[in-house]
């Protein structure tokens, strides 16, 4: 045998066993054995109607938190505490009401069994404000809280009114069945989610206090989501980690003085020069770590062979998925620390040179990365400017990512069984969160926290997130609260342990 046919022969070998361990590793790319599924006891009839109509009336209640130092119109508060007790007499007549920091409502249904630890169930009271010059775009006014065409139109409809409605209907409608709960139930609404919830952080500490450690803590996060991004199918998604937070402020010193006379190398340009080093040198990204490997594992049977192929050889594809999937937000956000500039502040007039310019940059920090390791990364890039680094302290607090709850224990499985429940069968997954709940703050009391709401999201109304035209459909708010009926009576009854 000639070198080059003996040459030809040993690439076809490498070849023929680089394929089959492709083959060998993508059939091995499925979910993880988590033991068996919790059967979910039924809920009582759901009276979805009168739900709707309720969401509506709390759509009506402007508890607008607007951020940026702005002062609460408290009295909308109030007003929502007392629209409360009005349309649930059942619930606050069997559960203690507690107010925290001011504003924030812990409901506890006392457990008969006090070896149970409890579960907390968490939906928040303030909704993000309207930009008024998109208010004509909205389909019916923001705050009219109208029912029509099968949907609850308005601002918290789905972040996260909905979700607060849901738990009072679905624990007024458990109260008014005769269920009197074994494992203690705390239903925790928070009053400023939306600006960093101080109002749950005092509550944890309460509970710490009082060494409260909670079994499970459900917040928002995820839902079944409709057409998942990989696969084009539905997909149930469990939150059970949710990225940091992390603003830091980049100031670039500089003498100031006339525009007439810039100097080379302003203050304003070593800004723009950090600004695009960070941009080309990302944070690095991998879909191997947890939670984004297990979630990837637990759609990989809708996925189309190629595109399961490649992610589950990343040891061989790790750039061209890398390639691909950064040029998506989504799928670069679920990779790595994302890097979003955001502010930018200089001079006061258009031909006077800023004495500083500066820039906030917000990053959402992977759980395999850290503040520490972020800011260090930051610096490092941006020293050849000349530039200062420093956490900012405005805004919401920086956080280090959350632990990544169990997927192992019953609570777990009872959640999977839930998201299968609400999904008809769909595929479900642990995921990562990208934004920011106010689970985080359990970090130190509990690694036990989950993002889950029992609704079909579809791609219309996860649009209106912050955005334009949020509504939820009364199916959805049907499912919600019939879903979270069915939580409570497994996890809470009596075959709970």
């Amino acid at each position: 045998m000639t070198p080059t046919r003996r040459l030809a022969a040993v690439l076809t070998v490498v070849l023929v066993l680089l394929l089959a361990a492709v083959v060998v590793q993508t059939l091995r790319f499925r979910p993880a054995e988590r033991g068996e599924r919790v059967a979910l006891v039924d809920a009582p009839a759901i009276d979805v109607e009168r739900a709707a109509q309720r969401l509506g009336e709390a759509i009506r209640i402007r508890t607008v938190s607007e951020g940026g130092g702005a002062v609460r119109d408290e009295a909308q508060w109030h007003a929502l505490h007392a629209w409360l007790a009005q349309s649930y007499p059942g619930v606050h007549a069997t559960l203690r009401r507690e107010q925290i920091a001011g504003l924030t409502l812990l409901y506890t249904w006392q457990g008969s069994n006090p070896d149970l630890a409890p579960i907390v169930l968490m939906a928040h009271q303030d909704v993000v404000p309207i930009n008024a010059a998109t208010e004509a775009d909205w389909t019916h006014p923001p705050f009219a809280g109208v029912v029509a065409d099968g949907v609850v139109w308005g601002r918290g409809a789905l972040d996260d009114k909905g979700g607060l409605v849901g738990l009072m209907e679905a624990t007024e409608t458990l109260v008014a069945s005769g269920f009197k709960p074994q494992r203690t139930i705390m239903l925790l609404f928070g009053h400023d989610e939306e600006v960093g919830g101080d109002g749950v952080r005092a509550a944890v500490e309460l509970l710490r206090a009082r060494k409260v450690v909670p079994d499970m803590v459900l917040d928002e996060g995820f839902m079944v989501l409709a057409d998942f991004p990989l696969t084009g199918r539905p997909a149930g998604v469990i939150g059970v980690a949710e990225k940091g937070y992390l603003t830091l402020r980049l100031t670039a010193p500089a003498a100031g003085g006339h525009s007439s006379m810039p100097p080379r190398n302003s203050g304003a340009v070593r800004l723009a020069r950090a600004i695009v080093a960070l941009e080309d040198n990302q944070m690095a990204g991998s879909l191997a770590d947890p939670p984004v490997d297990d979630l990837l594992r637990g759609v990989a049977a809708d996925m189309p062979w190629i595109k399961r192929a490649l992610l589950a050889n990343s040891w061989l594809f790790a750039h061209l998925v890398d390639a691909q999937l950064s040029t998506l937000p989504s799928g670069n956000a679920l990779m790595r620390t994302t890097t979003a500039p955001t502010v930018l502040e200089g001079s006061i007039k258009d031909n006077v040179l800023p004495q500083a310019a500066s820039a906030l940059v917000n990053f959402r920090i992977h759980p395999r990365d850290s503040i520490a390791s972020v800011t260090a990364h930051v610096r490092e890039l941006v020293a050849p400017f000349d530039i200062d680094v420093a956490a900012e302290s405005q805004g919401v607090l920086n956080a280090e990512p959350s632990p990544i709850a169990p997927t192992d224990t019953r609570v777990y499985r009872t959640l999977e069984a839930l998201a299968d429940w609400v999904g008809e069968g769909a595929p479900v997954a642990p995921g990562l969160v990208l934004g920011g709940t106010d689970a985080r703050h359990f970090a130190t009391l509990t690694p036990a926290a989950y993002r889950f709401m029992p609704v079909i999201g579809s791609p219309g109304e996860i649009a209106g997130f912050h955005g334009t035209d949020e509504h939820l459909s009364v199916a959805n708010l049907g499912r919600m609260v019939a879903g979270y009926a069915r939580l409570m009576l497994t996890l809470a009854g009596p075959a709970s342990r």
